[in-house]
Formats: C-alpha cells, structure tokens, sequence
C-alpha cells in the first residue's frame, strides 16, 4: 500500500473513531439519564475506549507507513467490532431486542484481533528498525 493511501485511510480511521467516540459519549449520557443499564454502560466505555485506540493506531500507520496497513487493519477491526458489540448491547438495553444472532460475540471477536493485529503491526515495524 503507497504512503498516500496509508495517510487517506489513517483519516478516515481517525474521523470514524471522532464519530464512535462521540456515540460513546451520547450512551454515557442515555445511561445516567434514562436508563441505568449496565450493558450500556459497557456499550459507552468500549466505543470511547476503542475510539482511543483507533485514533492511536491511525497515528501509528502515519508515523510508519511501510507497516501501516497492518494497523489500519487493526483500526477497521476496532470500528467493526465495537459498531457490533456495542450496537447489540444498546438495541438490548434500550429496545429489548438483539441486533442479530450474534452480534455481540462477532464484535468482540473482531476487537480481540484487532487488539492482535496492532501487536502483530508493532511487531513486524520493531523487526524492520533492527534489520
């Protein structure tokens, strides 16, 4: 992948997370105000922790290029999963419904590979500096 693509993808990543960390926010505030379930608070505090992280492998990708895919990967994992999860958690606490079969589980599969992925990538950038 050529560095400006790395960099387009990197801010996408990083407008995206800007977008989950909001709805992170916005459940919080669901939670205190109108319903004090627990699923949304895990809902709110793994989109704003997943934001963060998406944002730091956004920065990560940007400052090394030549292995940026892999935590652009890691990122999109992080989006995926916690639009997953957290939806699911969400639809159940405030509408009594799942997303779909699922879902919960498929998002936090996604979030423990994009955890291992952003290893993965900080790895494989390590092995390349001491080559």
């Amino acid at each position: 992948m050529t560095a400006p693509k790395i960099q387009q993808l990197a801010l996408i990543a990083a407008a995206l997370a800007g977008v989950a960390g909001a709805a992170g926010v916005i459940l919080s505030a669901v939670s205190a105000h109108l319903s004090a379930s627990p699923l949304l608070t895990t809902a709110a505090s793994f989109l704003l922790i997943h934001a963060v992280a998406t944002l730091a492998l956004a920065a990560l990708a940007l400052a090394a290029p030549r292995r940026g895919g892999w935590f652009l990967c890691g990122a999109a994992l992080f989006l995926f999963g916690s639009m997953l999860f957290c939806s699911d958690l969400a639809f159940r606490a405030l509408l009594g419904v799942r997303l779909f079969p699922m879902a919960a589980p498929i998002g936090g599969s996604a979030l423990i590979l994009g955890w291992l992925s952003s290893a993965v990538a900080a790895l494989a950038a390590l092995a390349s500096k001491a080559a």
